[in-house]
């Protein structure tokens, strides 16, 4: 039996330890490698990648999957996609979403992973409908949790509801890394026996249990797993490349990598890893083992940000704290899983109510969108109290929030016009307006810099 192996260097090892500032420097001399290392996808784009892009690296998202795209020609990309919320962190109309996935897949992405934070699957139906109409793989998500709502037959239900809709493949998407082995076995021989969809699992090493999950997942039937190449693997990453291939061709399954291939993968990453090390930007906490993690069930991307934002505040020492109240705040949000945006969601509140020092003193507008139903529904039952605290009298939203908002895209298109370049660029200030704006106009004032030294040499 072939298991498929998805790297995720480009994608979420490294938002989970570097948080996503990998600048295309760092990686774009090995992508022809990467090419002909018998992948059977490479995670590359999605998730955090947008926002870090244009945010922190002066770097247009779109130029970066060309870019990929064109030195991956013969591997499948793959993208992270949150359903109704695109790559921000609200939800957007229809037309927008419809126009991300076109794009995206006229761009290089072959396998879109869709997920929504809350297993609400009316959030992920336009995308999923689109990518079908488009040619793509859609992958349809269950995100992993545990909680007193979630179990077995919970999740049977969200496969057979994915197989339904028409999606390709099921991905088990434990992002805080907190399934066990055989929580692991379980759920994949369940599925299987459920639905008739390959079942790829996903999982973070941050626990310690990784690997064997990983393992016992193949044994019930997963026919793929994601892995990050060994120098950027561990911690709050996923385990590593080499170290599962190895083993699983001992027990007698195929890769289809090439071992000679991936060694030089690894060799380019170890001293971009080192120079990381050096610069503070990869700190070391977040390549441990971290079991409390069970307990407060943070995700690797989510931990490391965590720990940036505190640090930016020098309020590091009260991380145990926060890790603490999170829990705290999830089970008053209705159980949650801790996916974005969800993660980020909480753990800002949970640092805010530590910070402050009065619980819900100050809360989010994103946590008041979500109380108002505008993420979709809550998995379980949200606090009372908060409810009052946000919505007093007001009822909260039933249905799918998306329905009630207007076409945003030609809009957005006509505000642009003479600044946007493209249709990828509307798409861009849709997700991250000002900081799409900001972007632009650095991208502007470099090309004006290059035409007037181009006119000096002549």
């Amino acid at each position: 039996m072939k298991i498929n192996f998805t790297e995720t260097v480009l994608r979420d090892a490294n938002q989970s330890l570097v948080a996503t500032r990998m600048p295309q420097e760092d990686f774009i001399n090995i992508l022809d490698t990467i090419n002909k290392a018998g992948y059977h996808s490479v995670e590359c784009w999605g998730g955090a990648t947008f926002d870090s892009c244009l945010r922190y690296l002066d770097e247009d998202p779109w130029e970066r999957l060309r870019l990929i795209k064109k030195h991956i020609p013969n591997t499948k990309l793959q993208m992270l996609l949150r359903g109704q919320n695109i790559l921000g962190y609200r939800h957007y109309s229809d037309d927008v979403v419809r126009k991300f996935v076109q794009h995206s897949i006229e761009n290089g992405i072959d396998i879109l992973r869709i997920f929504d934070a809350l297993n609400d699957l009316r959030n992920i139906e336009v995308a999923v409908d689109e990518t079908l109409k488009r040619g793509g793989h859609a992958q349809g998500t269950i995100c992993y949790t545990i909680s007193p709502i979630h179990n077995l037959e919970n999740y049977i239900q969200l496969g057979k509801n994915l197989e339904k809709m028409g999606v390709h493949s099921i991905c088990i998407k434990d992002m805080a890394g907190i399934m066990s082995p055989q929580e692991a076995f379980d759920l994949v021989t369940a599925l299987k026996a459920n639905v008739s969809l390959p079942i790829y699992v996903h999982t973070h090493s941050t626990t310690g249990l990784g690997p064997m999950t990983y393992l016992k997942a193949v044994e019930a039937g997963a026919d793929g797993i994601d892995t990050a190449i060994s120098s950027f693997s561990g911690g709050t990453s996923q385990p590593a490349t080499e170290s599962l291939n190895y083993a699983l061709k001992q027990m007698g399954y195929e890769s289809g990598l090439d071992d000679a291939v991936v060694k030089l993968i690894n060799d380019h990453f170890k001293p971009v890893k080192e120079k990381y090390v050096a610069s503070g930007l990869l700190d070391p906490y977040v390549l441990s083992t971290e079991t409390d993690a069970l307990i407060y069930q943070i995700p690797g991307g989510m931990l490391s940000n965590l720990v940036s934002q505190l640090k930016s505040q020098n309020a590091l020492d009260r991380l145990p704290e926060v890790l603490a109240e999170t829990p705290r705040v999830r089970e008053d949000l209705g159980y949650p899983p801790l996916v974005t945006p969800m993660s980020q969601m909480v753990g800002v509140q949970a640092a805010t109510n530590v910070l402050v020092g009065t619980r819900y003193k100050n809360i989010s507008k994103e946590i008041k969108a979500y109380v108002r139903g505008e993420y979709g529904q809550a998995p379980g039952k949200v606090s009372d109290e908060l409810i009052k605290t946000v919505l007093g009298d007001e009822k909260p939203i039933t249905g799918r929030y998306a329905e009630t908002l207007p076409p945003e895209f030609e809009n957005a298109k006509i505000k642009l016009a003479g600044i946007a370049q493209n249709d990828e660029d509307v798409l861009s200030y849709l997700a991250f307006p000002q900081i799409a704006e900001k972007f632009f106009e650095s991208r502007e004032a470099k090309q004006s810099n290059r035409v007037t030294y181009s006119i000096r040499q002549i």
